[in-house]
Protein backbone atom coordinates (compact mmCIF):
# COMPACT_ATOMS: atom_id res chain seq x y z
CA UNK A 1 0.00 0.00 0.00
CA UNK A 2 1.47 3.26 -0.48
CA UNK A 3 2.39 5.58 1.87
CA UNK A 4 -0.12 8.58 2.92
CA UNK A 5 1.26 11.79 1.85
CA UNK A 6 1.80 14.51 4.16
CA UNK A 7 -1.84 16.37 3.44
CA UNK A 8 -4.15 12.78 2.91
CA UNK A 9 -5.28 12.80 -0.39
CA UNK A 10 -3.90 16.42 -1.82
CA UNK A 11 -4.73 15.76 -5.52
CA UNK A 12 -2.98 19.23 -7.11
CA UNK A 13 -5.49 21.53 -4.77
CA UNK A 14 -8.33 19.29 -3.69
CA UNK A 15 -7.98 17.96 -0.56
CA UNK A 16 -9.82 14.45 0.96
CA UNK A 17 -10.38 15.37 5.29
CA UNK A 18 -7.94 11.98 6.85
CA UNK A 19 -11.32 10.37 7.89
CA UNK A 20 -12.35 10.02 4.70
CA UNK A 21 -9.14 8.80 3.24
CA UNK A 22 -8.69 6.29 6.24
CA UNK A 23 -11.98 4.92 5.23
CA UNK A 24 -10.87 4.69 1.52
CA UNK A 25 -10.37 1.15 0.38
CA UNK A 26 -6.32 0.09 -0.08
CA UNK A 27 -7.25 -0.30 -4.03
CA UNK A 28 -8.93 3.30 -4.16
CA UNK A 29 -5.72 4.72 -2.58
CA UNK A 30 -3.34 3.23 -4.53
CA UNK A 31 -5.38 4.37 -7.79
CA UNK A 32 -5.42 7.53 -6.53
CA UNK A 33 -2.08 7.41 -5.73
CA UNK A 34 -1.08 6.83 -8.96
CA UNK A 35 -3.47 9.45 -10.41
CA UNK A 36 -1.10 11.93 -9.00
CA UNK A 37 1.37 10.73 -9.75
CA UNK A 38 0.13 10.80 -13.85
CA UNK A 39 -1.50 14.03 -13.67
CA UNK A 40 2.06 15.24 -12.06
CA UNK A 41 3.59 13.87 -15.32
CA UNK A 42 1.23 15.19 -17.67
CA UNK A 43 1.74 18.91 -16.04
CA UNK A 44 5.18 18.43 -16.30
CA UNK A 45 4.89 17.79 -20.12
CA UNK A 46 2.12 20.19 -20.55
CA UNK A 47 4.36 23.12 -19.21
CA UNK A 48 7.32 21.34 -21.11
CA UNK A 49 5.18 21.53 -24.50
CA UNK A 50 4.18 25.30 -23.32
CA UNK A 51 7.65 26.36 -23.09
CA UNK A 52 8.85 24.56 -26.43
CA UNK A 53 5.95 26.65 -28.26
CA UNK A 54 7.06 29.90 -26.69
CA UNK A 55 10.36 29.71 -27.94
CA UNK A 56 11.72 32.44 -29.84
CA UNK A 57 15.08 34.14 -30.89
CA UNK A 58 15.14 35.58 -27.37
CA UNK A 59 14.94 32.40 -25.25
CA UNK A 60 16.37 30.02 -27.82
CA UNK A 61 18.54 29.09 -30.82
CA UNK A 62 16.10 29.92 -33.03
CA UNK A 63 16.99 32.75 -35.47
CA UNK A 64 14.87 36.09 -35.64
CA UNK A 65 13.58 35.70 -38.99
CA UNK A 66 11.44 32.71 -37.42
CA UNK A 67 9.62 34.78 -34.86
CA UNK A 68 6.15 35.59 -35.28
CA UNK A 69 4.69 39.23 -35.32
CA UNK A 70 3.33 39.02 -32.24
CA UNK A 71 6.47 37.65 -30.37
CA UNK A 72 8.86 39.97 -31.70
CA UNK A 73 10.36 42.35 -28.86
CA UNK A 74 9.19 45.68 -29.17
CA UNK A 75 11.62 48.31 -29.21
CA UNK A 76 11.53 49.49 -25.37
CA UNK A 77 10.89 53.09 -24.97
CA UNK A 78 14.04 55.20 -22.87
CA UNK A 79 13.12 56.13 -19.28
CA UNK A 80 13.13 59.89 -19.74
CA UNK A 81 10.20 59.70 -22.31
CA UNK A 82 12.27 60.71 -25.05
CA UNK A 83 12.31 59.55 -28.90
CA UNK A 84 14.61 57.46 -30.20
CA UNK A 85 17.35 57.82 -31.92
CA UNK A 86 20.50 60.50 -31.67
CA UNK A 87 20.76 62.46 -28.96
CA UNK A 88 22.09 65.54 -27.88
CA UNK A 89 25.99 65.75 -28.25
CA UNK A 90 26.00 62.78 -30.65
CA UNK A 91 28.73 63.20 -33.25
CA UNK A 92 26.75 63.92 -36.69
CA UNK A 93 27.56 61.86 -40.04
CA UNK A 94 27.36 64.27 -42.33
CA UNK A 95 27.52 63.62 -46.22
CA UNK A 96 31.02 63.95 -47.99
CA UNK A 97 31.36 66.77 -50.64
CA UNK A 98 31.21 64.63 -54.36
CA UNK A 99 33.89 66.41 -57.00
CA UNK A 100 31.06 68.41 -58.82
CA UNK A 101 30.95 68.49 -62.33
CA UNK A 102 29.34 72.26 -62.17
CA UNK A 103 29.69 74.93 -59.92
CA UNK A 104 27.18 77.94 -59.45
CA UNK A 105 28.53 81.06 -57.20
CA UNK A 106 25.52 82.18 -55.73
CA UNK A 107 25.88 86.14 -54.37
CA UNK A 108 23.17 87.62 -51.99
CA UNK A 109 19.80 88.84 -53.22
CA UNK A 110 19.53 92.17 -51.33
CA UNK A 111 20.55 93.59 -47.75
CA UNK A 112 17.97 94.18 -45.39
CA UNK A 113 18.92 98.24 -46.49
CA UNK A 114 17.62 97.57 -49.81
CA UNK A 115 21.16 98.01 -50.92
CA UNK A 116 21.62 95.42 -54.22
CA UNK A 117 25.47 95.64 -54.31
CA UNK A 118 28.35 93.91 -52.37
CA UNK A 119 32.24 94.01 -51.76
CA UNK A 120 34.62 91.27 -50.92
CA UNK A 121 32.52 88.44 -51.87
CA UNK A 122 33.21 85.10 -50.26
CA UNK A 123 32.33 81.46 -50.02
CA UNK A 124 30.84 80.91 -46.40
CA UNK A 125 28.86 77.28 -47.27
CA UNK A 126 28.55 74.46 -50.15
CA UNK A 127 25.13 73.36 -50.61
CA UNK A 128 25.25 70.02 -52.57
CA UNK A 129 22.78 69.30 -54.79
CA UNK A 130 22.80 65.47 -56.31
CA UNK A 131 21.05 63.96 -59.54
CA UNK A 132 21.37 60.92 -61.31
CA UNK A 133 22.43 61.80 -64.94
CA UNK A 134 19.72 60.34 -67.65
CA UNK A 135 21.03 56.95 -68.52
CA UNK A 136 21.46 56.37 -72.18
CA UNK A 137 22.31 53.02 -73.27
CA UNK A 138 25.35 52.69 -75.23
CA UNK A 139 24.32 50.36 -78.33
CA UNK A 140 26.76 49.08 -80.67
CA UNK A 141 25.60 47.64 -83.83
CA UNK A 142 27.73 44.67 -85.61
CA UNK A 143 27.44 44.95 -89.26
CA UNK A 144 28.72 41.90 -90.19
CA UNK A 145 29.68 41.86 -93.70
CA UNK A 146 29.85 38.66 -96.54
CA UNK A 147 32.00 39.22 -99.90
CA UNK A 148 33.21 37.21 -102.43
CA UNK A 149 37.17 36.02 -102.58
CA UNK A 150 39.30 37.73 -105.02
CA UNK A 151 41.06 34.50 -105.95
CA UNK A 152 38.68 31.56 -105.84
CA UNK A 153 35.47 32.81 -105.38
CA UNK A 154 34.24 31.37 -102.24
CA UNK A 155 31.54 33.87 -100.17
CA UNK A 156 33.31 34.51 -96.79
CA UNK A 157 31.72 36.15 -93.73
CA UNK A 158 32.78 37.85 -90.75
CA UNK A 159 32.64 37.04 -87.44
CA UNK A 160 31.17 38.72 -84.54
CA UNK A 161 34.15 40.90 -82.53
CA UNK A 162 35.19 39.22 -79.24
CA UNK A 163 34.61 41.78 -77.25
CA UNK A 164 30.79 41.51 -78.42
CA UNK A 165 30.14 37.96 -78.65
CA UNK A 166 28.30 37.79 -74.99
CA UNK A 167 25.97 40.55 -76.45
CA UNK A 168 26.13 42.45 -72.92
CA UNK A 169 28.78 44.98 -71.98
CA UNK A 170 30.74 44.48 -68.36
CA UNK A 171 28.95 47.26 -66.48
CA UNK A 172 25.58 46.03 -67.14
CA UNK A 173 26.18 42.66 -66.51
CA UNK A 174 27.95 43.40 -63.23
CA UNK A 175 24.59 45.69 -62.39
CA UNK A 176 22.20 42.40 -63.34
CA UNK A 177 24.31 40.19 -61.25
CA UNK A 178 24.07 42.59 -58.37
CA UNK A 179 20.53 43.12 -58.62
CA UNK A 180 20.41 39.56 -59.05
CA UNK A 181 22.64 38.33 -56.30
CA UNK A 182 23.45 40.38 -52.99
CA UNK A 183 19.91 42.62 -53.61
CA UNK A 184 18.49 39.27 -53.96
CA UNK A 185 15.88 40.11 -56.63
CA UNK A 186 14.25 37.52 -58.18
CA UNK A 187 15.19 37.24 -62.73
CA UNK A 188 11.38 38.75 -63.26
CA UNK A 189 12.14 41.54 -61.03
CA UNK A 190 15.28 42.63 -62.61
CA UNK A 191 13.88 41.83 -65.76
CA UNK A 192 11.07 45.02 -64.69
CA UNK A 193 14.08 46.83 -63.66
CA UNK A 194 15.80 46.87 -66.62
CA UNK A 195 12.61 47.68 -68.70
CA UNK A 196 11.18 50.63 -66.21
CA UNK A 197 14.91 51.87 -65.33
CA UNK A 198 16.93 51.52 -68.17
CA UNK A 199 14.45 51.67 -70.91
CA UNK A 200 15.85 47.92 -71.88
CA UNK A 201 13.95 45.11 -72.74
CA UNK A 202 16.28 41.98 -71.63
CA UNK A 203 14.99 38.99 -71.40
CA UNK A 204 15.17 36.21 -68.70
CA UNK A 205 17.34 33.92 -70.57
CA UNK A 206 19.84 37.26 -71.62
CA UNK A 207 19.41 37.68 -67.52
CA UNK A 208 20.25 34.25 -66.73
CA UNK A 209 23.47 34.72 -69.12
CA UNK A 210 24.58 38.11 -67.33
CA UNK A 211 24.64 36.46 -64.02
CA UNK A 212 26.61 33.22 -65.25
CA UNK A 213 28.95 35.36 -66.27
CA UNK A 214 29.07 37.12 -62.70
CA UNK A 215 29.53 33.89 -61.15
CA UNK A 216 32.31 32.78 -63.54
CA UNK A 217 34.39 36.38 -62.91
CA UNK A 218 34.14 36.10 -59.15
CA UNK A 219 35.45 32.08 -58.95
CA UNK A 220 38.95 33.43 -58.34
CA UNK A 221 37.86 35.91 -56.11
CA UNK A 222 36.14 33.34 -54.12
CA UNK A 223 39.51 30.93 -53.77
CA UNK A 224 41.25 33.99 -52.45
CA UNK A 225 38.61 34.92 -49.77
CA UNK A 226 38.81 30.92 -48.70
CA UNK A 227 42.43 31.35 -48.56
CA UNK A 228 42.18 34.62 -46.45
CA UNK A 229 40.07 33.18 -44.03
CA UNK A 230 41.95 29.94 -43.81
CA UNK A 231 44.80 31.99 -42.69
CA UNK A 232 43.32 34.05 -40.30
CA UNK A 233 44.35 33.94 -36.32
CA UNK A 234 40.41 33.58 -35.04
CA UNK A 235 37.78 33.02 -37.20
CA UNK A 236 33.47 32.64 -36.51
CA UNK A 237 32.26 29.32 -37.98
CA UNK A 238 28.37 28.70 -38.35
CA UNK A 239 25.84 26.56 -40.71
CA UNK A 240 22.16 27.11 -41.96
CA UNK A 241 19.84 24.95 -43.69
CA UNK A 242 20.16 25.22 -47.28
CA UNK A 243 18.55 23.77 -50.39
CA UNK A 244 19.65 22.88 -53.67
CA UNK A 245 17.42 21.69 -56.39
CA UNK A 246 15.03 20.89 -53.78
CA UNK A 247 17.93 18.86 -52.19
CA UNK A 248 18.75 19.31 -48.16
CA UNK A 249 21.49 20.95 -47.97
CA UNK A 250 23.98 23.53 -45.64
CA UNK A 251 25.22 26.65 -46.08
CA UNK A 252 28.42 27.13 -43.91
CA UNK A 253 30.20 30.37 -42.99
CA UNK A 254 33.71 30.85 -42.10
CA UNK A 255 34.09 34.93 -40.84
CA UNK A 256 37.08 36.81 -39.48
CA UNK A 257 37.61 40.29 -38.90
CA UNK A 258 38.32 40.92 -42.37
CA UNK A 259 35.78 38.43 -44.90
CA UNK A 260 33.34 36.24 -44.77
CA UNK A 261 33.80 33.00 -47.08
CA UNK A 262 30.82 30.71 -47.53
CA UNK A 263 30.56 27.16 -49.00
CA UNK A 264 27.36 24.75 -49.62
CA UNK A 265 27.79 21.28 -48.23
CA UNK A 266 25.96 18.36 -48.33
CA UNK A 267 25.46 17.31 -44.60
CA UNK A 268 26.16 19.15 -41.34
CA UNK A 269 28.59 16.24 -40.45
CA UNK A 270 32.29 16.70 -38.90
CA UNK A 271 34.25 16.36 -43.08
CA UNK A 272 31.87 18.93 -44.37
CA UNK A 273 33.30 20.65 -41.26
CA UNK A 274 37.07 19.84 -42.09
CA UNK A 275 36.14 20.58 -46.09
CA UNK A 276 35.42 24.38 -45.40
CA UNK A 277 38.48 24.99 -42.79
CA UNK A 278 41.12 23.19 -44.97
CA UNK A 279 44.17 23.36 -42.72
CA UNK A 280 43.39 26.24 -40.94
CA UNK A 281 43.98 25.79 -36.90
CA UNK A 282 43.05 28.74 -35.28
CA UNK A 283 41.08 30.16 -32.33
CA UNK A 284 37.46 29.00 -33.09
CA UNK A 285 34.71 31.02 -31.91
CA UNK A 286 31.10 28.90 -32.44
CA UNK A 287 28.03 27.66 -30.62
CA UNK A 288 27.85 24.55 -28.89
CA UNK A 289 27.21 22.06 -31.87
CA UNK A 290 28.92 18.56 -31.23
CA UNK A 291 31.15 18.99 -34.50
CA UNK A 292 32.43 22.36 -32.83
CA UNK A 293 33.00 20.82 -29.58
CA UNK A 294 35.50 18.48 -31.16
CA UNK A 295 37.84 21.16 -31.61
CA UNK A 296 41.55 20.58 -30.43
CA UNK A 297 42.39 24.18 -30.59
CA UNK A 298 41.17 27.12 -28.24
CA UNK A 299 37.46 27.73 -28.71
CA UNK A 300 35.39 30.33 -27.35
CA UNK A 301 31.50 29.20 -26.66
CA UNK A 302 29.06 31.99 -27.94
CA UNK A 303 27.40 33.03 -24.67
CA UNK A 304 24.81 34.65 -26.55
CA UNK A 305 23.82 30.86 -27.48
CA UNK A 306 23.81 29.98 -23.63
CA UNK A 307 22.05 32.98 -22.39
CA UNK A 308 18.90 32.64 -24.68
CA UNK A 309 18.97 28.88 -23.44
CA UNK A 310 19.06 30.26 -20.24
CA UNK A 311 16.32 32.59 -20.78
CA UNK A 312 13.91 30.11 -21.73
CA UNK A 313 14.18 28.03 -18.58
CA UNK A 314 13.58 31.58 -16.35
CA UNK A 315 10.64 31.97 -18.07
CA UNK A 316 9.68 28.56 -16.68
CA UNK A 317 6.62 27.93 -13.99
CA UNK A 318 8.84 25.88 -11.63
CA UNK A 319 10.27 28.30 -9.12
CA UNK A 320 13.66 26.73 -8.61
CA UNK A 321 14.01 25.88 -12.56
CA UNK A 322 13.41 29.46 -13.61
CA UNK A 323 15.65 30.62 -10.44
CA UNK A 324 18.33 28.59 -11.55
CA UNK A 325 17.84 30.21 -15.36
CA UNK A 326 17.74 33.45 -14.03
CA UNK A 327 20.80 33.38 -11.82
CA UNK A 328 23.18 31.21 -15.34
CA UNK A 329 21.62 33.98 -17.78
CA UNK A 330 22.73 36.62 -15.19
CA UNK A 331 26.47 35.28 -14.37
CA UNK A 332 26.88 35.07 -18.12
CA UNK A 333 25.85 38.41 -19.34
CA UNK A 334 27.86 39.67 -15.87
CA UNK A 335 31.36 37.75 -18.37
CA UNK A 336 29.86 39.50 -21.91
CA UNK A 337 30.57 42.88 -20.27
CA UNK A 338 34.07 41.83 -19.68
CA UNK A 339 34.50 42.43 -23.17
CA UNK A 340 34.00 46.07 -22.77
CA UNK A 341 35.57 46.34 -18.66
CA UNK A 342 38.14 43.78 -18.50
CA UNK A 343 38.01 42.26 -14.46
CA UNK A 344 40.76 41.73 -11.72
CA UNK A 345 41.97 38.77 -10.52
CA UNK A 346 38.70 39.26 -7.78
CA UNK A 347 36.16 39.65 -10.05
CA UNK A 348 37.45 36.51 -12.19
CA UNK A 349 37.61 34.43 -8.61
CA UNK A 350 34.28 35.75 -6.96
CA UNK A 351 32.90 35.11 -10.56
CA UNK A 352 33.84 31.81 -10.44
CA UNK A 353 33.10 30.38 -7.42
CA UNK A 354 29.62 32.24 -8.14
CA UNK A 355 29.10 30.09 -11.02
CA UNK A 356 30.64 26.79 -9.58
CA UNK A 357 28.51 27.02 -6.55
CA UNK A 358 25.35 27.69 -8.46
CA UNK A 359 26.36 24.26 -10.99
CA UNK A 360 27.60 22.42 -7.74
CA UNK A 361 23.78 23.57 -6.42
CA UNK A 362 22.13 21.52 -9.32
CA UNK A 363 23.66 18.24 -10.59
CA UNK A 364 20.86 16.19 -9.02
CA UNK A 365 18.28 17.82 -10.63
CA UNK A 366 16.77 15.49 -13.14
CA UNK A 367 15.36 18.14 -15.79
CA UNK A 368 16.43 20.45 -17.78
CA UNK A 369 18.80 22.50 -15.13
CA UNK A 370 20.92 19.02 -15.26
CA UNK A 371 21.71 19.15 -18.59
CA UNK A 372 22.45 22.96 -18.41
CA UNK A 373 24.89 22.11 -15.69
CA UNK A 374 26.07 19.63 -17.82
CA UNK A 375 26.79 21.97 -20.95
CA UNK A 376 28.31 24.68 -18.18
CA UNK A 377 30.50 21.98 -17.06
CA UNK A 378 32.02 20.79 -19.83
CA UNK A 379 31.93 24.02 -21.97
CA UNK A 380 33.86 26.46 -18.75
CA UNK A 381 37.05 26.69 -20.32
CA UNK A 382 35.30 27.47 -23.20
CA UNK A 383 33.69 30.43 -21.50
CA UNK A 384 36.01 33.05 -21.42
CA UNK A 385 38.75 32.76 -23.97
CA UNK A 386 38.04 36.43 -25.13
CA UNK A 387 39.68 37.38 -21.94
CA UNK A 388 42.98 35.94 -22.20
CA UNK A 389 43.11 36.29 -26.56
CA UNK A 390 43.53 39.18 -28.40
CA UNK A 391 40.95 39.63 -31.13
CA UNK A 392 38.17 36.95 -29.86
CA UNK A 393 34.95 38.13 -29.11
CA UNK A 394 32.32 36.26 -26.49
CA UNK A 395 29.29 35.68 -29.00
CA UNK A 396 29.20 34.58 -32.67
CA UNK A 397 27.65 37.25 -33.77
CA UNK A 398 29.79 38.02 -36.70
CA UNK A 399 29.23 34.54 -38.25
CA UNK A 400 25.14 34.79 -37.48
CA UNK A 401 25.15 38.14 -38.60
CA UNK A 402 26.88 36.99 -42.12
CA UNK A 403 24.54 34.21 -42.48
CA UNK A 404 21.51 36.56 -42.49
CA UNK A 405 21.55 37.90 -45.53
CA UNK A 406 22.22 34.08 -47.35
CA UNK A 407 19.06 33.01 -44.90
CA UNK A 408 16.86 35.95 -46.78
CA UNK A 409 17.77 35.41 -49.76
CA UNK A 410 16.72 31.76 -49.29
CA UNK A 411 13.39 32.64 -47.49
CA UNK A 412 12.94 34.35 -50.87
CA UNK A 413 14.54 32.57 -53.68
CA UNK A 414 14.42 28.85 -52.17
CA UNK A 415 17.63 28.09 -52.24
CA UNK A 416 19.36 27.78 -55.38
CA UNK A 417 19.95 24.65 -58.60
CA UNK A 418 23.52 24.30 -59.02
CA UNK A 419 27.21 25.52 -58.17
CA UNK A 420 27.06 28.65 -60.07
CA UNK A 421 23.86 29.86 -58.37
CA UNK A 422 25.70 29.42 -54.96
CA UNK A 423 28.24 31.07 -55.58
Amino acid sequence: MPSTPSEPGAVHGLSIPPEDWERTPASVRTLVSRLQEIVAELVKHIEELGARIGRNSQNSNRPPSSDAPHQRIKRKKSKDGKRPGAKKGHPGHQQALLEPTETVPVPPTACSCGCREFVGLRTFHTHQHIELPEIAMQVTHSLLQEGECAACGATVKASVLERFTTGYGARLTALVGELSGAQRSSLKAVKDFCQSVLGLSMSVGGIEICVDRVSQAIAPYDEKIAHWARSATVNHVDETAYSQHGVPGWLWVMVDHTVAFFSVKASRSKEAFKELIGRWAGILVSDGYGTYRTWAKARQTCLAHVIRRAGGMAERKDAALAHFGKRVATELARLTQWAHAPPNRGDVATWYARMGHLIDGHRHRKDEARKLVRHLDAEMGHLWVFLLEEGVDPTNNRAETALRLAVLWRRMMQGSFNEKGDR
